[in-house]
């Protein structure tokens, strides 16, 4: 049963946290505007380890963080097996050569984590002159990108991950706004993005009432925790933070952290996803324990105030990839590999197909094309529609997952061990001459 709390505007349009970039730019998780949307044309259809690859450069150690773009720089992290070395990286766009291998933090006695997730989850988040990257509890750090040097770092910003931390930051003005949802403590908190003071720290306000069967607290942590990555959207002109953590969806002010909204959906943990928004509704899977995809609105019911379930899904939804709004359709990837698409407007299921395989990586939607990327390494292209065509299978050695980036005319892709720079060969030919 979901619980709604304060009424706010029903006007929804999604408000980019990052402006003015371009299609030759991944500033963040899920690209320029945080959706999985990229305007790029040109791209490849088809590739393998022997065809449209420019380049593929292994990177040390474990990280699931995906690659972002700025420039002629990337940017991603890595850490040891371990947890106690943590790393960033920044490559050459153009050549793959690894330009700064920089060892941010010693971890002494680091956290537990699961072992299908890793201590470099988080993916950074970008803009001119400086990258921002974290890994969770154990350290964030502002980096600038043209002497390399570290602007500053916080290494106070205490959660048990229980798991281990996978919620990205993100920028909004002057904000750098990050999701702790840990299974001691869950918050909200936004640093000033030039000195890394704390501008706000909003505690997450749901009562999680986790007892056991003699009504003691349940020590299973699970049912706090959450890896999702907040998304800034605008309600009538208004920016509002919306944030996934476990058991609820709230809304927020993204000025002082204020809690504006809340959705609960008490049987659900471990959100992992970053929310979507548009036609007035913001879509997002509830996360674990027989997840469904729900869509939330503005209700309109006399003394049912605030957002409301206008429809949800239950059947081949997932728990890890976030999902993907084209026009009026919602695409997504189930973690078992059943491919979705659902009427936003309605949430009727229009066609559901197995492609096969395990999915963690967020689809992306590019050169007119739904993609996805299986943890087994083969990528899916299928076209925009309400009937299912399989447009192309690409097979890459080595798994995904972290979720891709695009640039230009370039998929940038992070298996378990590489990243990849996939170009149409004529196209990357004829721009080393």
């Amino acid at each position: 049963m979901s619980r709604i709390l304060r009424a706010i505007p029903t006007f929804l349009m999604v408000l980019p946290c990052l402006a003015g970039y371009a299609g030759d730019h991944w500033p963040q998780f899920r690209g320029p505007d945080g959706n999985g949307h990229s305007d790029a044309v040109g791209l490849p259809l088809h590739w393998s380890e022997t065809k449209n690859i420019v380049w593929k450069i292994p990177i040390h150690d474990r990280g699931w963080s995906s690659p972002v773009v700025q420039g002629n720089q990337i940017w991603l992290t890595t850490a040891t097996a371990d947890g106690r070395r943590l790393y960033a990286l920044c490559l050459d766009r153009d050549t793959g050569r690894v330009s700064h291998d920089l060892k941010l933090f010693d971890v002494a006695q680091p956290q537990y984590c699961h072992p299908f997730n890793s201590y470099a989850s988080p993916t950074p988040v970008i803009e001119q002159g400086r990258v921002y990257v974290t890994f969770g509890s154990a350290g964030t750090a502002c980096l600038d990108t043209r002497t390399f040097q570290v602007i500053w770092e916080r290494r106070d910003i205490d959660c048990n991950h229980f798991r281990g931390a996978g919620s990205s930051p993100i920028l909004f003005q002057n904000l750098l706004i990050m999701n702790f949802d840990g299974s001691d403590h869950q918050f909200v908190i936004a640093l000033d993005k030039n000195n890394g003071k704390i501008v706000w720290k909003t505690k997450r306000s749901i009562d999680f009432q986790d007892l056991d069967e003699n009504g003691k607290p349940a020590a299973d942590g699970d049912y706090r925790k959450a890896f999702s990555t907040p998304h800034v959207a605008a309600l009538n002109g208004t920016p509002q933070l919306i944030s996934l953590g476990s058991k609820a969806a709230y809304g927020y002010n993204p000025y002082d952290g204020r809690e504006l909204w809340r959705v609960e959906e008490r049987g659900q943990h471990s959100a992992s996803t970053r929310p979507v928004m548009g036609l007035g509704m913001v879509f997002f899977p509830t996360g674990f324990s027989s997840g469904q995809l729900f869509a939330v609105r503005s209700g309109g019911q006399e003394g049912i105030p605030g957002f409301q379930v206008a429809w949800r899904v239950q059947r081949g939804v997932s728990n890890k990839p976030s999902v993907l709004l084209v026009g009026e359709l919602l695409y997504m990837i189930s973690d078992a590999g059943i491919a979705s698409c659902v009427e936003a407007r309605t949430g009727h299921v229009v066609w559901q197909e197995r492609i096969g395989g395990e999915f963690s990586a967020s689809p992306v939607y590019a050169d007119g094309k739904i993609w996805f990327f299986s943890q087994e390494g083969k990528a899916t292209a299928i076209a925009l529609g309400k009937t299912f065509q399989l447009l192309a299978e690409n097979q890459l050695a080595e798994g995904f997952m972290a979720s891709p980036a695009i640039a230009g005319k370039s998929f940038f892709l992070r298996t378990r061990t590489h990243l990849y720079r996939i170009e149409k060969f004529e196209t990357a030919a004829a721009q080393s001459r």
